[in-house]
């Protein structure tokens, strides 16, 4: 189990927005911020975001997917990406050649980076 996962970030107020309206959704929050940093925190147990405002390249990207309580929460989290400035990468449903119950959606966040929700449910 995580207990954080970091990521630099080009734009950090950009981001910031993103990543609020996406993980909202999955019952993360926005929980401390300064100049060149933004914290999310999510459900007990859940690994805490950070992100760091960076002045290198963006890198090849990264993926990070959290799991969702249920379909209805990975829809949510795809059109708050989407509608703060995600790209889409897989828009919500089920993906059967993971498994016959992984429903999921992908976004390309600010950054390049994939990320994901799923949840294992019919």
């Amino acid at each position: 189990m995580f207990d954080h996962l970091g990521l630099h970030v080009k734009n950090l107020a950009k981001s910031s927005r993103f990543y609020q309206a996406a993980l909202a959704p999955l019952g993360y929050a926005e929980s401390a911020h300064d100049a060149t940093s933004v914290s999310f925190t999510g459900p007990p147990g859940a690994p805490a975001l950070y992100l760091y405002l960076s002045k290198a390249s963006a890198g090849a990207g990264t993926h990070i997917a959290w799991t969702a309580k249920d379909r209805s929460s990975v829809k949510r989290f795809y059109e708050g990406g989407v509608n703060a400035g995600g790209k889409d990468n897989g828009a919500p449903g089920v993906r059967a050649d993971y498994a016959d119950n992984y429903y999921a959606a992908f976004l390309i966040d600010p950054d390049g980076n994939n990320v994901e929700a799923v949840c294992y449910s019919d």
